[in-house]
């Protein structure tokens, strides 16, 4: 969510960005309904101490049938003006947080993914003397993966990993978040069933509120209780990552300047709905519903060049990691049309999937400025005593399916092994997968 004067003050350039990144939103609608509920504030306060003046008044002796009557009035037009006044504010709300952050200058104008820029790449494509498998094949081979029993127990998207999958993905994880905590982020393992302020903060709702035919996040209909018995009304749910959970650490609460930037690094199951992904990719792994990730988050000053640069350091983690593991990726920066709404600068690492024939992502890397910071109020005081929004950025350094897919495809044998990433090896005690 963005300021409403730095709105006013920045018009054009907030509608550009409405329309580059395909949102349907009347920018002059939210300016007139901003200056509608100003001026609803400004009569109700002049209402409100006139009648408080004609109480004070009526102290002093009995009012007179005027001074009654004008009470009377006030009252009702009171009354009148607060439920227009609510159904204004909610119409400004609605629209205020659709409002997008105006994307950097370095951003590719683009409508769709296809639009996408790719800026880099490393390593080679994997060759083979043989037609490479799919991971469907390679984990239903080696029985690394059950695809049938999954669906049976979990639903559709369902699966179990066993054996020296659930060792491979396991070792995966420990990997990166080891990583993580050598480059200087704090572990945590945050909750990921959450309340609805921590989603909507982080901006996991399309609108002002959960909407269960858009927003890919599941609720949680069954309610907690409190301490003394009680049932406890907030509404809960299942996060889809770390994000949220991570973001909301400091909400409402003021930060140092001088202990900026904080950077953090989480572990946790994620829940998705995939409601908008109806029809796509139906088989194995790379659309779920549940899976394991290990998220990058980093809280900043005010400051656009150094969050640039502490977003450039995510990315560059997230491609030492592809490096480590000889997973050969490219590297996309999303374009206007592709990016959420509160994204300034967004960056995604795919990696080559060769028994499928395809890139898969495996990384997302975004800078969102103050848009999440000012949901969920999170401030620093400068070293001068100001008191201002944080700048906040994540990254996913690793998920479990599709990197686990691509050392499937990637390091697969002719006879049918394969063979596990050095580095990963510590963690397995095991080389490479055979068939038992």
């Amino acid at each position: 969510m963005l300021d409403i004067k730095f709105i006013r003050d920045n018009i054009d350039d907030i509608k550009l960005a409405v329309l580059n990144k395909n949102i349907d939103l009347n920018i002059d609608e939210l300016l007139r309904l901003n200056d509608e509920r100003r001026q609803a504030q400004i009569k109700l306060d002049e209402l409100r101490s006139r009648r408080n003046k004609l109480a004070s008044e009526g102290k002093n002796g009995k009012p007179s049938e005027k001074q009654i009557e004008e009470g009377k009035n006030i009252k009702l037009e009171i009354v009148k003006l607060e439920e227009s006044s609510i159904s204004i504010n909610k119409k400004y709300f609605d629209l205020m947080v659709r409002v997008p952050t105006i994307p950097s200058s370095d951003t590719p104008i683009g409508k769709r993914e296809e639009d996408n820029k790719e800026i880099g790449k490393w390593g080679k494509l994997p060759e083979f003397d043989f037609k490479p498998k799919d991971h469907i094949e390679i984990a239903e081979d080696l029985d690394l993966v059950d695809f049938k029993r999954g669906t049976k127990v979990a639903g559709y998207r369902g699966y179990y990993l066993k054996g020296q999958g659930a060792q491979l993905v396991m070792s995966l994880m420990m990997y990166v978040f080891n990583k993580m905590i050598e480059k200087g982020y704090e572990p945590l393992i945050p909750p990921t069933l959450i309340k609805e302020f921590a989603l909507f903060g982080s901006g996991y709702f399309k609108g002002a509120e959960y909407d269960s035919g858009v927003d890919e996040i599941y609720q949680v209909v069954t309610s907690d209780k409190e301490f003394d018995g009680s049932l406890n009304k907030e509404k809960k749910f299942l996060a889809g990552t770390a994000e949220p959970s991570l973001l909301s650490y400091f909400s409402d609460e003021v930060l140092k300047e001088e202990d900026l930037p904080i950077r953090f690094c989480g572990f946790s199951p994620c829940y998705r709905s995939e409601i908008g992904s109806y029809g796509k990719d139906t088989k194995g792994l790379y659309r779920v519903h549940e899976f394991m990730k290990i998220e990058q988050v980093i809280i900043c000053k005010a400051d656009i060049e150094e969050s640039v640069k502490l977003q450039d350091e995510m990315v560059n983690i997230s491609k030492e990691i592809h490096k480590d593991l000889g997973l050969h990726y490219r590297q996309l920066q999303i374009c206007t049309g592709d990016m959420s709404p509160g994204k300034y600068r967004a960056f995604d690492l795919e990696a080559w999937l060769p028994g499928s024939n395809r890139w898969a992502e495996t990384g997302s890397a975004s800078n969102l400025l103050d848009w999440q910071a000012r949901r969920l109020n999170v401030r620093y005081i400068t070293k001068t005593g100001e008191k201002k929004h944080v700048y906040m950025l994540n990254n996913t350094a690793m998920p479990s399916p599709r990197p686990f897919m691509a050392i499937l495809e990637s390091f697969q044998t002719k006879d049918g092994k394969v063979k596990i990433p050095k580095v990963l090896q510590k963690f397995t005690d095991f080389d490479e997968i055979i068939k038992s």
